[in-house]
């Protein structure tokens, strides 16, 4: 289609959603006050995890014109999601690992972090996948190799970091993305790599037979703090799993965190929206085309460490 047509069909669809009544021209300051009236920005995680399936499913059930509108951002892992949550402008939540609050209070790189952020939901496990050449039997065995531990920041990196220390299992750490780092492994120039995703994580599902690898058991009873054991099955990696066989290993708690607005400040309002209809329609989340981990969502499931956002609790208490 011509410039000549296409311009005058923008604009007929433009102001067919501004509404009726409206003038043929916009007044562009009321125009800009409508669009980020009802807008909320949540930031979720690479293309490659399930925290990029999520926040777009939250706009595909939720949006509802100017009245409400969740815009899904790509972020860089827990660790920037957090910074991002606390300083970046636009942003009103984000979903986490569980364990990077710990990570914060520790830092301490945000003192009282706790009292900037609360969680309105548990979401689901993220299970950790440790994928390595099939020659290499065990975790223990990739000592002193390249093992790629994600992106600086994301909470890949941070939790890999974690497990292998618990482990005691010093490796020579990389930090390519989860994509270059597959190619890497196939190619022989690392020797394994970690991915914290919930299953069954797209990018390792395409991982062929004749790729010769294999997931490794990562023994949960050397792991503490807010890790919880359990398996990888043949159904969600048919691939890397010979059927009816499991791969026991560790997961950690996705939350969806909200910043602590003022009472006074306008994106209060809004999040206390969005936590309302999130709640109200979540049984619109169980359905397909919607991800599968949203079955394992328990919207009164409590997060050790974290405080509840007030919002969430209240509509929670309303309704037993």
């Amino acid at each position: 289609m011509s410039r000549r047509f296409l311009l005058p069909l923008l604009a007929v669809l433009i102001l067919a959603g501004v509404g009726e009544g409206r003038a043929q021209s916009v007044d562009l300051r009321k125009q800009a006050e409508l669009v980020n009236a009802g807008t909320v920005g949540i930031i979720s995680g690479g293309v490659t995890g399930t925290y990029a399936r999520f926040a777009p499913d939250l706009s595909t059930a939720l949006d509802d014109g100017y009245e409400h509108r969740v815009l899904a951002v790509l972020g860089k892992g827990s660790v920037r999601n957090i910074e991002d949550l606390l300083m970046l402008k636009g942003i009103d939540i984000a979903i986490v690992q569980s364990d990077v609050l710990d990570f914060y209070r520790s830092s301490m790189l945000y003192p009282d972090v706790e009292k900037k952020i609360a969680y309105i939901t548990k979401l689901y496990n993220e299970e950790v996948h440790l994928l390595a050449r099939k020659d290499i039997a065990q975790a223990a065995d990739l000592s002193g190799r390249k093992v790629n531990f994600g992106t600086q920041g994301s909470g890949t990196f941070m939790t890999a970091s974690i497990i292998f220390d618990e482990l005691g299992i010093e490796v020579d750490a990389t930090t390519f993305s989860e994509p270059i780092a597959l190619d890497k492994l196939r190619a022989g120039e690392i020797d394994a790599l970690v991915f914290v995703g919930g299953k069954p994580v797209t990018l390792l599902r395409e991982v062929a037979a004749e790729d010769n690898l294999a997931l490794l058991p990562i023994p949960a009873e050397q792991i503490t703090g807010a890790y919880l054991a359990t398996t990888l099955t043949s159904e969600s990696y048919p691939n890397l799993i010979a059927a009816g066989k499991t791969v026991p290993t560790v997961a950690v708690g996705a939350v969806m965190a909200a910043y602590s607005w003022p009472e006074d400040h306008p994106r209060s309002a809004k999040v206390k929206r969005f936590v309302k209809r999130f709640f109200e329609k979540f049984d619109t989340f169980q359905a397909t085309p919607f991800h599968p981990k949203w079955k394992e969502v328990d919207l009164r499931s409590e997060v050790p460490g974290w405080q509840r956002f007030a919002a969430a609790s209240t509509w929670l208490a309303k309704n037993p």
